[in-house]
């Protein structure tokens, strides 16, 4: 298995989807079915890799079939585990503003000023849009931004930094009037 930190979440198993050993795959790339064009997957388990054989978009999930899983409760055992590739698998990024999510993590959060407001610790998603979470290396508090080219306008992956443009009623502590 490859080293974690060059590992690239590809997307998480879900549930078993009927009686015939297919799962349910919420994808994390940009084309959904882009997933099984990867070959075989790491996961987070020890020593279990899956590939998959065949699959269909159905709404915001995968449908898919695994290799070596023909019923139900093996697909059942695989519900959570997450999918990986190693990062030298993907392609570098043609444009200059794309990116892939896991090269942010670790860099440098600075305000225009060029005051440090910590590190870029997680992207996540809870439905409304992708966040940037920054974490203050002295208190250890984090700090949630929308992921967004007027919150985020700079990204220097070189360098090793990026740039945040804090909302104004986020610096005021106060929430926007209904």
């Amino acid at each position: 298995m490859s080293d974690q930190t060059n590992r690239i979440l590809m997307g998480q198993i879900g549930a078993a989807h009927g009686i015939k050993g297919q799962v349910r795959i919420t994808p994390f790339t940009q084309d959904p079915a882009a997933i099984g064009d990867y070959g075989p997957l790491d996961t987070d388990r020890p020593g279990l890799s899956i590939t998959i054989t065949k699959l269909r978009v159905q709404k915001n999930v995968i449908i898919a079939n695994i290799k070596g899983i023909a019923d139900r409760n093996a697909a059942e055992a695989l519900n959570g585990v997450s999918l990986f590739i190693d990062r030298a698998r993907l392609p570098e990024p043609e444009d200059e503003d794309d990116f892939y999510h896991a090269d942010l993590l670790g860099l440098e959060a600075r305000l225009d000023s060029g005051t440090v407001l910590g590190k870029v610790s997680a992207l996540p998603n809870f439905g409304a849009g992708d966040l940037i979470e920054i974490r203050d290396p002295q208190s250890g508090d984090t700090y949630l931004y929308p992921f967004t080219k007027a919150v985020v306008p700079d990204i220097h992956l070189a360098e090793g930094y990026l740039t945040i443009v804090v909302p104004l009623d986020a610096e005021a502590g106060e929430e926007e009037p209904d």
